[in-house]
């Protein structure tokens, strides 16, 4: 089969190539999806650069961590998938393997793809669904009444953070560029502040809020604590500098963490998709054999939503 691998790390245009890689073998457990579509995270550039690594790579790994495509068999103590489903995962971190043909994934980490949804949209969806869900309602408690600030409101992770804290019933203020602004508006922002114009902890100063969500670190994330009510939450997918002395400081809760694949997690923002309810906001697509441009593209930053990695049937 095809895939994007790497032998060794570094920069994203000297290790990573698309080659022929063997057919994943099927667990008991395991689902194999004949991919049409894998989504691209700043993650992966950072896995290609070796800044998660485990220890050094042996052989060949096939690299990337969302997928949407086909059954193609399935593990013998699979009982909720059958070959034909469609599908989509976000990948165990521990396995990776998504931009490829085939991918193997265990069956817990699975969902049905929604029927209204593309597998470019599906694809799209497992790592920054999953991130701004777990980080919404399981870091923090947002729910009716919870004013958020959600920091890069037209990122990946952050244009689907602003329609589930909407969904909630949150109170939603986020931050994002001029010319993102309207499309943040239309996910469900009741606020937008343009970072590049304005200071968001000076238009916010009089205003107490609950929950910040930090997608993007930096002088967005130091400046956050000046807008957090005594006994507000920021969370952060980014490492938080003297975390225990900002908490005492400003007297709120702070907490950085990893997304976890999550299946039935996974479902019911699929459930949110097909009602509706949460829209895939995809900017760029690229063949499999571009995957070199499509890491480049997403290391470069700035976007407005996903890249997609598109694979043939």
């Amino acid at each position: 089969m095809k895939a994007a691998v790497i032998q060794q790390y570094g920069q994203v245009g000297d290790v990573v190539t698309v080659a022929e890689a063997p057919k994943p073998t099927v667990g008991p457990r395991d689902v194999l999806i004949e991919a049409r579509a894998a989504g691209v995270n700043p993650v992966d550039h950072l896995i290609v650069k070796g800044y998660l690594r485990a220890g050094e790579l042996t052989q060949p790994v096939v690299i990337g961590n969302e997928t949407a495509g086909v059954v193609a068999a399935v593990g013998a103590e699979v009982t909720g998938f059958a070959v034909g489903d469609e599908v989509f995962a976000r990948v165990d971190p521990r396995v990776g393997g998504a931009f490829a043909e085939y991918v193997a994934v265990d069956q817990s980490l699975v969902a049905a793809k929604p029927g209204t949804l593309s597998f470019v949209e599906a694809a799209s969806l497992p790592l920054v669904g999953l991130t701004a869900w777990q980080a919404l309602t399981e870091q923090a408690d947002v729910g009716p009444g919870t004013r958020v600030l959600i920091h890069g409101g037209a990122g990946g992770v952050g244009s689907v953070a602003v329609q589930l804290a909407k969904h909630l019933g949150a109170e939603v203020v986020a931050t994002a560029s001029a010319d993102s602004a309207a499309l943040v508006r239309d996910l469900g922002a009741d606020q937008v502040i343009d970072y590049r114009a304005e200071r968001f902890e000076q238009v916010l100063s009089d205003v107490d809020v609950d929950v910040v969500f930090d997608t993007v670190g930096g002088p967005a994330q130091d400046a956050s604590f000046q807008v957090l009510k005594p006994g507000g939450t920021l969370v952060s997918i980014l490492p938080i500098a003297d975390a225990d002395d900002k908490k005492a400081k400003w007297n709120v809760d702070v907490r950085t963490f990893m997304m976890r694949p999550h299946g039935e997690q996974l479902a019911k923002l699929g459930r949110l998709a097909a009602s509706g309810e949460l829209r895939p906001l995809v900017e760029t697509t690229f063949p499999l054999a571009e995957t070199v441009e499509a890491l480049q593209k997403v290391e470069r930053g700035g976007a407005r939503g996903k890249t997609v990695i598109t694979i043939p049937a």
